[in-house]
């Protein structure tokens, strides 16, 4: 049998804006969110959900209601979920219905989208557990799998998120984590046989989210009968597909002219037309199907770039000095007990704000730059140096005249981006 496991990623982070030396301590104001730009958060916000969020969802409502055995799942980060009830309360609602179906599941994540759990488990562990409130209160569901930012995973990730309670976590099905083995099983973590791991198959996940409109790829066009044949391929193969991927794959980075909307609308009938074939949602892959081994991940695993590891937020030495301040603040943070400082430090949390400083392929200007507010990851390393720098001041309590405990560092920025371009 075919069981198909179909998930999406929803998130859009709180883009920070060209927040300059002279803003430090008058300007608390951080994020991109009425700005007049391209990249303001709200402006963009409003964009994909009529690109994507809407259209995409009312195909899948489409397909709940005209087939009783599909299942599909999200994981919808507490960020976005703020920003659609800001700007786009429709998207909210969208999602509602689909839930309601009873064949929606949504998934647990950090509340921030955020890398929390590299420095700090107990920030992370509060992260979770303000998301897992969010959906409850939006959808009144519980969410009993994890999906970690980014699809990032290690070891100790996972026995973290088993001892808060969760059944199971999704990860990347990287070749060099699974070795001889096929993403098309059930795993388990290697610290604990019952928390059972489901991993991507990014070949065919990625045919669809990244080869779909390519006129070059040799499968090209892709079609839904023809993704069928492929996923009939494995039947006697495996016990599940795990076909996850970004939800703006439709009509965002896949536009609608591409055809990837018919595509959506007409995959659940041609997969379900073989008898064999299904879809569960991870809970349901996790509860029926046995594990068939354990995944040994000593070293961190994501689905971003070809390198599959944390390079796309910690591969350069503005993305450590911005990764090192940000923890470092979280202490004064918390014990000023300010609710509004407190979120304000959360969303500087988002990994987004890291991804933006990425160099390694700056001068192609690739995927790092999807909706990217800034001309040079030099810029955001600045911005939000200095937005870090506003925080201590106000953590600290600090009277805006006296500017002086952090701006060595923001001196130490300028320096370090002098010594990286030359």
């Amino acid at each position: 049998m075919s069981a198909v496991c179909l998930y999406f990623q929803v998130h859009q982070p709180r883009r920070i804006k060209r927040y300059r030396f002279f803003d430090i301590g008058n300007d608390h104001e951080y994020f991109n969110d009425e700005t007049e730009c391209d990249t303001n958060n709200a402006r963009v916000l409003r964009k994909v959900a009529n690109k994507c969020y809407l259209p995409a969802n009312a195909v899948l409502q489409e397909n709940l209601e005209r087939n009783p055995d599909f299942r599909v799942a999200f994981s919808i980060s507490g960020v976005a979920l703020e920003q659609f009830e800001e700007y786009a309360p429709e998207v909210i609602e969208s999602f509602k219905r689909l839930v309601a179906t009873g064949r929606v599941e949504i998934l647990a994540e950090t509340y921030y989208h955020s890398l929390s759990f590299l420095r700090s488990p107990l920030e992370f562990r509060e992260q979770v557990r303000m998301h897992a409130d969010k959906v409850h209160k939006l959808f009144g569901v519980t969410p009993y799998v994890f999906r970690n930012t980014e699809l990032i995973y290690r070891n100790d990730i996972a026995e973290l998120v088993a001892d808060m309670g969760y059944l199971g976590m999704l990860a990347e099905g990287a070749d060099h984590l699974l070795g001889w083995r096929k993403s098309t099983y059930v795993y388990h973590a290697k610290q604990d046989p019952t928390f059972k791991l489901l991993l991507k198959h990014y070949k065919l996940s990625d045919d669809i989210a990244f080869r779909f409109s390519n006129k070059d790829w040799e499968e090209w066009p892709l079609t839904a009968p023809k993704f069928a044949r492929w996923v009939n391929a494995h039947n006697g193969d495996g016990h599940v597909i795990n076909l996850f991927m970004d939800y703006e794959t439709f009509g965002e980075h896949q536009w609608e002219d591409t055809g990837i909307f018919d595509f959506l609308r007409a995959l659940p009938e041609e997969v379900l037309t073989h008898p064999d074939n299904s879809f569960v949602t991870p809970t349901e892959a996790l509860s029926t199907f046995p594990t068939t081994g354990e995944i040994d991940a000593p070293q961190y695993v994501s689905w971003a770039d070809v390198e599959r590891d944390l390079s796309a937020w910690l591969s350069n030495p503005i993305q450590h000095d911005a990764m090192r301040a940000f923890f470092e603040l979280e202490p004064e943070v918390k014990q000023s007990k300010d609710p509004e400082l407190i979120r304000d430090w959360r969303r500087l949390s988002t990994s987004d704000h890291f991804y933006y400083m990425c160099t390694k392929w700056f001068q192609d200007g690739d995927v790092h730059a999807y909706f990217n507010p800034y001309e040079s990851p030099y810029e955001a390393f600045i911005a939000y140096m200095n937005v870090l720098n506003d925080v201590r001041l106000r953590a600290r309590a600090v009277p805006p005249g006296k500017r002086s405990v952090w701006e060595s560092i923001s001196h130490k920025a300028h320096g370090v981006l002098q010594a990286i371009k030359s």
